[in-house]
């Protein structure tokens, strides 16, 4: 794949980054960490529950709170953040896909905060490119995307969001499209399955799709482009940054019949066919920088796919290049705000 391919020496670096990072000097590194929090009384989340009506629209009534179904996952202190939040890890056994593999987990700090102990928190998941395997580069402190989540929802361009970092495959030897290929690793299940279940798991979440969401840049970017073209009814949004919009993972071969149903062109061509109704609406933000390829297919592919419920954004990174700091300025400068507005957020117990 030749974008894959032209930015694999940089994911290298940036995965060495990012391990560095997550092994650097943190004061209680390695130590277990919990992200219980006091529930909500039972009545309460019961009059939630009753106001929310399925279908409406982004706050006109109260959304229904998932509280954590468990069981609780172990998790082990990776980073702290300078806001007292911390990044955290632990592995993760798929039960629908059979994959284990490790995911790191952050939680933004209004999470804890007992105004918000009755409220869901929309969830993000956050892939990375190139292998996406053994590490996930959004962790580190050279790309810090929690970090920059945590001011950017104090200066009010972002959504508190929790952030979910899988490794995006299950090895460094090839790339897998976020899919289930016949007789490889069930990465799709996983990443659209296991993941969300395991987020349900261990925090308080929505029960709508309307809290629910991917990003990803390059490969990782294909991935969560498809995930929510493919499964509009579990996932409303994308930041998808450089990415490709059509399979190509080698794997593939003597399989077109499953190569079509993961390819995103003939997903979004049948989505945009549906009324244009908000319980079909799905929202991608795409992002390019002025100095790598690409730009004229996702052109293309908005041109051809923003019709119907398919709703896309292009922000084009001025002296961007294929990288996960190109994407972050990009995300700062309006690609975060637009895509948090279409995102549900936590509701404090006053409202």
């Amino acid at each position: 794949m030749n974008r894959r391919k032209l930015s694999r020496t940089l994911t290298a670096v940036l995965a060495v980054g990012a391990a560095l990072s997550l092994a650097a000097g943190c004061s209680d590194e390695g130590d277990p960490i919990s992200f219980d929090t006091p529930r909500s009384d039972k009545p309460a989340q019961r009059q939630a529950v009753q106001r929310h009506k399925p279908g409406q629209g982004i706050g006109a009534t109260a959304p229904e709170t998932v509280f954590p179904t468990g069981p609780t996952a172990s998790f082990t202190v990776q980073r702290d953040l300078p806001d007292g939040t911390k990044i955290a890890l632990t592995e993760l056994h798929g039960e629908k896909s059979g994959f284990t593999g490790r995911v790191w987990v952050w939680a933004p700090k209004q999470y804890f905060d007992p105004a918000y102990a009755n409220s869901g928190f929309p969830v993000l998941i956050a892939l990375p490119g190139g292998k996406g395997f053994p590490t996930n580069y959004w962790t580190g402190k050279g790309i810090d995307l929690p970090g920059h989540i945590s001011n950017w929802v104090d200066e009010g361009k972002s959504k508190p969001f929790i952030v979910v970092m899988p490794v995006l495959n299950p090895d460094a030897q090839f790339y897998y499209d976020g899919s289930d290929i016949p007789g490889q690793p069930k990465m799709g299940t996983w990443l659209t399955e296991d993941v969300p279940d395991f987020a349900r798991a261990n925090f308080r979440t929505f029960k709508s799709r309307d809290g629910w969401a991917f990003m990803g840049s390059s490969s990782g970017g294909f991935a969560g482009l498809k995930a929510v073209l493919q499964k509009p009814d579990k996932f409303k949004a994308v930041i998808a940054s450089g990415p490709d919009t059509v399979p190509d993972s080698p794997l593939w071969k003597g399989h077109p019949e499953e190569m079509r149903e993961n390819n995103p062109e003939l997903l979004a061509a049948a989505l945009g066919q549906k009324p244009d109704t908000p319980a079909n609406e799905v929202f991608v933000a795409f992002q390019i920088g002025t100095k790598e390829s690409g730009m004229k297919n996702l052109r293309s592919f908005m041109h051809r796919f923003t019709k119907g419920p398919v709703k896309t954004r292009l922000e084009v990174i001025q002296d961007g290049e294929h990288n996960a700091r190109s994407y972050m300025r990009g995300m700062d400068d309006g690609t975060m705000a637009w895509f948090s507005e279409q995102i549900q957020g936590p509701i404090p117990s006053s409202v």
